[in-house]
């Protein structure tokens, strides 16, 4: 039996490169954009796009069947690493929290709950484009007689 996946240094290791990438991206991104208004944009983008991303990526390994060694090494370096280091919930809960103690709530109230309801349909969307995206692959692909289901035939 093989020892679990976070206990195998490769795999850390590679979660640990992939954190690496996610989080300097964040960081680019976050004195590219400025912040609107109190509205603390660059975290807001990361973490949609990063919630579209990762539904994107889960639902293209699913897709596959059963994981391989090959697509959890994707699932963990793409993933968990540099989704995971890209989005950020610590931001989000910080800068919420800041809001508040700024004397607004109602801001950081609506900051809040549009990143939850935007992030969740941004992580479906992903799933709806990466399950078209694999119906139109799996339909260009040529047919083979050979391999039809023989059970209408009974």
């Amino acid at each position: 039996m093989s020892r679990p996946a976070h206990r195998r240094w490769g795999l850390v290791a590679l979660v640990g490169l992939g954190g690496a990438v996610g989080t300097t991206a964040r960081f680019a991104v976050s004195h590219a954009v400025p912040a609107a208004g109190g509205w603390p944009a660059a975290t807001f983008v990361v973490n949609l796009v990063g919630a579209f991303l990762l539904g994107v990526l889960l639902e293209a390994l699913a897709r596959r069947g059963p994981e391989s060694r090959r697509a959890q090494r994707l699932r963990l370096t793409l993933g968990t690493g540099v989704l995971g280091g890209f989005t950020t919930f610590s931001s989000l809960a910080i800068e919420i929290e800041r809001l508040v103690a700024d004397g607004r709530a109602p801001l950081g109230a609506v900051y809040g709950v549009t990143s939850i309801v935007l992030g969740f349909a941004c992580c479906l969307t992903g799933v709806v484009v990466a399950a078209r995206q694999h119906r139109r692959r799996a339909a260009r692909l040529p047919v083979d007689p050979d391999a039809a289901d023989l059970s209408e035939d009974t």
